[in-house]
């Protein structure tokens, strides 16, 4: 039989996928990649594929892989999709792959399967990190296939397979949306969300903040320390990234920070809505933002911003693996060398307020900057600093007006 690994989460899809591709003649090996989803019982997920036919199943805790190696560098280049989405689901595929064709390896196996479906962009994501990690593979995405979408054309179908082979599932009435969890974020799509004019917010049930409206009365102030723009404590405490992140889901999560609601555009072409909630990173994207407009000169922050957007579509549509990404991943590693320092942040009901920040490596001067009298800047110095920036436009206008 060709041997093949599973991305195998547990839930109705991937289950049907394992018992399908057993059906196809293959030897599965599932992979259940723990990245904060929510799970009463890991354990049972294993036994569930073990139960299913699975000829080997395992758990890699990979979180703080996700935090430390994905996530940061990500948050270093302050990267939003289209200038809003913090892009927790696509940092994790990456390295979900990247897990999957490790235990490939140890196993033998020559396939790497995923239920992710034609229509998303994480069978772009999953497709292109094999195509780079190992382009000899064999990459089987079941919902690409005619013949499984034929033979499962709905969930009923999928539900009566399940009895049909003893795979236990939990055949719950229809969600007014779907959701995705990791420790970065939790997404919300499909379902009544792709009614554009249902209100997204008051619809979710949100995981991680209270809503703006049931927050403290009271602002509560964090302070968030970094070296070399990666975050490293929380209120003075040393933390590991995992521990950073999850301690500021919960402040911020009671704080109601961190809620989107935008429409896409997808890789494959379509726009799609979708409710995003990210306390955690939220706070973190905000500040660095401070620390980096005391730390980094302008023109370097500039072109840092030029280049984001950049980065943003490269994770976002899956190109986490490319020479491009390794290249600016070198970029702002360097470029982020003295950012280093501590940033207060006072949070009250969905809001972030810039309670105070420090750095060794300040290139904020009082002395030069500063309205009073008696300043180290001399203005006299700006005469001829302007006429040289404006002679370019007076010869043009000179020029210009001998030809109206």
């Amino acid at each position: 039989m060709a041997r093949c690994v599973l991305a195998y989460s547990g839930g109705l899809d991937t289950s049907v996928i394992l018992r399908w591709l057993l059906d196809q003649g293959h030897e599965v090996h599932a992979v259940y990649v723990d990245l904060g989803q929510p799970c009463e019982d890991r354990q049972a997920i294993l036994d569930k594929a073990r139960r299913i036919g699975a000829a080997s199943a395992r758990i890699v805790d990979a979180q703080e892989e996700l935090c430390r190696d994905f996530a940061f560098p990500v948050l270093m280049w302050q990267a939003r999709y289209e200038s809003v989405y913090l892009m927790g689901t696509s940092i994790a595929r990456p390295l979900i792959a990247k897990t999957c064709l490790q235990v490939a390896k140890e196993v033998g196996a020559t396939a790497f399967a995923h239920g992710a479906t034609g229509k998303g962009n994480d069978q772009c994501r999953f497709q292109l990190a094999a195509d780079a990690l190992d382009p000899d593979i064999q990459v089987i995405a079941p919902w690409r296939l005619e013949q499984f979408r034929q033979a499962f054309p709905g969930r009923s179908e999928m539900i009566a397979y399940c009895e049909k082979n003893g795979i236990p599932v939990k055949a719950t009435a229809a969600k007014p949306y779907s959701s995705d969890e990791n420790c970065l974020h939790i997404s919300y799509e499909a379902g009544k969300l792709e009614d554009l004019e249902v209100n997204g917010v008051e619809l979710v049930e949100f995981g991680m903040t209270v809503s703006p409206r049931e927050a403290p009365d009271e602002p509560e102030v964090v302070t968030i320390g970094f070296e070399a723009g990666v975050p490293v404590s929380v209120n003075g405490q040393p933390l590991s990234p995992l521990s950073i992140v999850q301690t500021l889901n919960r402040i911020g999560g009671r704080h109601g920070i961190g809620r989107i609601d935008m429409v896409e555009n997808r890789f494959v072409g379509m726009k799609s809505r979708g409710v995003y909630e990210a306390p955690g990173m939220t706070l973190l994207y905000e500040a660095l933002r401070l620390l980096e407009q005391i730390t980094l000169d302008r023109d370097l922050l500039h072109l840092r911003d030029r280049l984001a957007p950049e980065v943003a579509e490269l994770v976002y549509y899956g190109f986490w693996y490319s020479e491009k990404m390794e290249a600016l991943m070198a970029f702002i590693r360097r470029s982020h060398r003295y950012v280093t320092g501590q940033v207060r942040l006072k949070l009250y009901k969905g809001n972030i307020l810039v309670d105070g920040r420090s750095s060794p490596y300040s290139l904020y001067d009082a002395g030069i900057a500063t309205m009073e009298g008696g300043g180290s800047y001399n203005q006299t110095d700006a005469e001829g600093f302007l006429r040289i920036q404006g002679l370019p436009l007076r010869v043009q206008a000179r020029v210009y007006r001998k030809h109206r």
